[in-house]
């Protein structure tokens, strides 16, 4: 790490700070053109700590520098490349993009939510790995009532695992405990049930999983008002 750091200086800046919308995605495409041996650095009005798993897993290794109580600039490094794939935590959907909310009340309120985020979804060693949090969280969020969270919690599940015979069990107990008139008139019209019904009808007809993934996220993605948070 010493070794590329004297450098970091020469990286591309990416400052995020008045960034209102879903950049995630644009940030990752821009740093897996970044060749191995060069860098970016990504500065934010709070630590971000939900990107450091997402560049880990595309080969970068890292280091965050705090300027001010407004201002982290976190050097990003790529010492191997790696493809997004779907398969790891890193590259999974639907990073908590809402967290930028909470910067536009206070930039402290902003690095407590990433620290409990952290704590909730990034715990090192935790004892229920993410694909089964995720699942549960789906469950919560359709008990609640809460569709476009549930939406991005099967997308997020299924690029970490879940199987289609996961998910008929989840929607088979949808029915029995929410009863069958809930299940009529709130789920089945819901764009939960529709991301459901895409990618069995897509898995029946033998399409892989990241092609599924893509075609879920064209039609589900960040720019889906339904899905957008």
């Amino acid at each position: 790490m010493e070794n590329w750091t004297n450098k970091k200086s020469e990286f591309e800046v990416v400052d995020v700070r008045k960034t209102s919308g879903a950049f995630l995605v644009g940030l990752l495409k821009r740093a897996s053109k970044i060749e191995v041996g060069n860098g970016i650095c990504v500065v934010q009005s709070f630590e971000p700590k939900p990107l450091y798993s997402s560049f880990v897993d595309m080969g970068f290794e890292y280091i965050t520098e705090k300027v001010s109580n407004s201002e982290y600039r976190v050097y990003f490094y790529r010492n191997e490349n790696k493809q997004i794939t779907f398969d790891g935590a890193g590259d999974m959907p639907f990073k908590p993009t809402a967290i930028l909310n909470y910067k536009k009340i206070d930039n402290d309120l902003a690095g407590v939510v990433v620290d409990f985020w952290q704590l909730t979804w990034d715990k090192k060693d935790a004892a229920i790995d993410l694909k089964t949090k995720l699942m549960l969280s789906l469950a919560n969020a359709v008990g609640a009532g809460r569709y476009r969270q549930a939406t991005r919690e099967i997308i997020k599940a299924y690029s970490l695992g879940m199987t289609i015979g996961e998910m008929d069990e989840l929607f088979e107990l949808f029915a029995w405990n929410q009863g069958i008139g809930n299940f009529s008139s709130e789920i089945g019209p819901s764009s939960l049930f529709k991301v459901y019904q895409f990618i069995k009808t897509k898995d029946a007809h033998g399409a892989d999983k990241k092609a599924i993934l893509t075609e879920v996220l064209e039609t589900f993605g960040e720019k889906n008002p339904d899905v957008h948070a």
